[in-house]
């Protein structure tokens, strides 16, 4: 993997804001739109971006918050269409607006791309999703039908975030001395342990993670007092509360008319989206880290893949199709960590559509 055939991107004036954009290949060609993940930029697509410029027309934004682009809060009231109502403005302002799309989205970016294709349908040519967040939103759920812990929903939203990663993020941390440094938590969370990457694009990505925009009105965001364990809940602004399940719910997905292909990608080894992730609190507080956990009955840990999968099925039995491609051995990035793979991947989802 290399960083010299990644575009050095540009800031776009839309309606919205100003989004910085990394934008190769022909202008004419098909348009393939990249969508980073939470706590990352665009530079994370260097690989993708230079392996489908050849033929494709690559747009890689930074979301709001993010990477390069104007900061500007993120409503969690809207759930995810802060984010992809910048979108919407930056292709048609790229004159993209009138052609479908092959959309991809990793992580957040993912969720993000669900939420685009729910609201412009007649806009996607074929929707890859990459280790996506659970259409039932992230934290606070349990079962395949991801009915809400809590009525209020505690335990999601900010309250997730890990808050001496975010102390570490504001402070520009660059170092590995810390478990909770940027550098660490992408080596361990983000991708599987046993990956490593080259060292100039590992600084790449940890000054992508350092640019993401640390504060109430972006991430995390704010939070409630709960009266249910573990005693928070979302609050009203920012990312960590736009994916929370009281304002992300993204199971429309299954309705969508007309109904382009869809991939969904995962690594076996996930340790941020899984049916036990590491990071959720229902397996924290079984393993005692978390005083006071209620139970499984109450807080169990949530089905993120069962969910996901659920929502899927109903897709293919209203008439749509997708694939479930789990690449072994990787982690959060399984795109990152078997690039040949994706690329050959996202070329047949491309091409077949």
């Amino acid at each position: 993997m290399s960083l010299q055939s990644t575009p050095p991107g540009e800031r776009v004036a839309t309606r919205r804001l100003e989004t910085f954009v990394r934008i190769a290949g022909p202008e004419d060609a098909p348009p393939l739109v990249l969508l980073h993940g939470n706590v990352s930029s665009s530079i994370f697509w260097s690989e993708t971006i230079a392996a489908m410029a050849a033929d494709h027309r690559v747009i890689a934004p930074d979301l709001r918050g993010f990477g390069d682009t104007e900061r500007a809060a993120v409503d969690a009231t809207r759930g995810l269409r802060d984010f992809t109502d910048d979108l919407e403005a930056l292709l048609a302002t790229l004159g993209v607006d009138g052609k479908p799309v092959h959309m991809v989205g990793w992580s957040l970016g993912g969720s993000a791309a669900m939420r685009y294709a729910i609201d412009h349908p007649q806009a996607i040519a074929s929707l890859t999703l990459i280790a996506p967040g659970s259409p039932y939103g992230f934290g606070g759920t349990k079962g395949s039908d991801g009915a809400p812990c809590y009525p209020d929903y505690a335990g999601s939203g900010a309250g997730l975030s890990n808050p001496q990663l975010c102390l570490a993020l504001a402070a520009g941390d660059r170092g590995e001395g810390s478990q909770t440094s940027p550098r660490n938590v992408m080596r361990t969370l983000y991708f599987d342990p046993s990956f490593t990457l080259p060292p100039a694009l590992e600084d790449a990505f940890v000054e992508g993670m350092l640019a993401t925009v640390i504060s109430d009105d972006n991430y995390p965001g704010t939070r409630r007092a709960s009266v249910h364990w573990p005693y928070f809940a979302p609050g009203d602004r920012g990312v960590s509360n736009a994916v929370s399940p009281k304002y992300c719910d993204l199971t429309a997905l299954a309705d969508l008319d007309p109904r382009p292909p869809i991939v969904w990608l995962r690594g076996s080894n996930d340790r941020l989206v899984a049916d036990r992730a590491l990071s959720d609190l229902g397996v924290l507080g079984e393993m005692g880290m978390i005083p006071g956990w209620p139970g499984p009955a109450v807080f169990p840990a949530q089905p993120m893949l069962a969910q996901t999968r659920a929502v899927l099925e109903s897709y293919r039995a209203n008439g749509g199709s997708f694939r479930e491609e789990v690449f072994d051995g990787c982690g959060h990035g399984p795109h990152i960590e078997r690039p040949g793979r994706w690329i050959e991947l996202l070329r047949e989802t491309v091409g077949s559509a």
